[in-house]
């Protein structure tokens, strides 16, 4: 939107960004200020960036002004409710943070949550005299609908509800990597991750799952709607098509 020069950094098999390839492209361009966008689960592995090692190369390069940018799409309301979460908050140093609601917990309508710090806010509010509020988004208005429905869902479910619906996704998650490995297939998460790899193959049976697919790799994603028997009947026909495939071949 505002046209301005963006590079991507590398990352590594596991999604996380490449800390070697983020030092080295802050040492080349040190001519402006950076921004950063920090991945709190990344789409495909839910990988989540490390804010620490960020910071410290920042620090090491001598790089005082800086913004971190969290994408906590998914992880956002995820992490709070784990025992052991990896920091991504404000207090690891971070400068915004947007979270969507229709992901978890799972509001009906596309909607999300923005927060940055206070500095940040007040440097693009602009006073709106017949509202008699300040403005601070983009398009100047937006759906109180979907407010109402994240509100609700919070409120429904309270801290004890979330940590109980986390809990449950994740528990799921490592069913359905015991099944793949179970069967001699390479599946694998990140930690606190409810989003489970594995070898895209059996594109038909991936079709009818509407599995999503980037490269040799395909994912599960265990929200709350996804139970043991979902993966168990996903796993009877991705196993059933592996053994027709063989029985054809040979």
């Amino acid at each position: 939107m505002v046209n301005a020069r963006s590079i991507m950094i590398k990352s590594t098999r596991s999604g996380e960004m490449d800390y070697a390839d983020l030092a080295a492209t802050l040492a080349v361009h040190r001519d402006v200020p950076p921004v950063l966008f920090a991945n709190i689960g990344t789409t495909m592995r839910g990988a989540v960036d490390d804010i620490g090692k960020i910071k410290f190369i920042l620090k090491d390069l001598a790089i005082s002004r800086y913004y971190i940018h969290a994408d906590a799409a998914l992880s956002g309301m995820i992490l709070p409710f784990v025992d052991d979460p990896q920091p991504f908050g404000f207090d690891a140093g971070i400068d915004s943070i947007a979270i969507s609601g229709h992901k978890m917990p799972g509001v009906p309508v596309p909607c999300g949550v923005v927060l940055a710090r206070k500095e940040h806010v007040n440097r693009i509010s602009r006073a709106i005299e017949y509202i008699g509020t300040s403005d601070t988004t983009v398009a100047g208005s937006r759906s109180g609908i979907s407010v109402l429905f994240l509100w609700y869902e919070i409120m429904t479910l309270g801290i004890d509800g979330f940590r109980e619906i986390v809990a449950e996704c994740m528990e799921v998650a490592d069913y359905a990597v015991q099944k793949f490995s179970g069967n001699g297939i390479d599946a694998w998460r990140n930690k606190n991750s409810p989003i489970i790899v594995f070898p895209r193959r059996n594109e038909n049976v991936l079709k009818k799952w509407q599995i999503a697919t980037q490269g040799t790799d395909a994912h599960i994603i265990t929200m709350p709607h996804v139970t043991k028997k979902h993966i168990d009947s996903f796993m009877k026909e991705y196993l059933s098509a592996a053994e027709c495939r063989n029985e054809e071949a040979a």
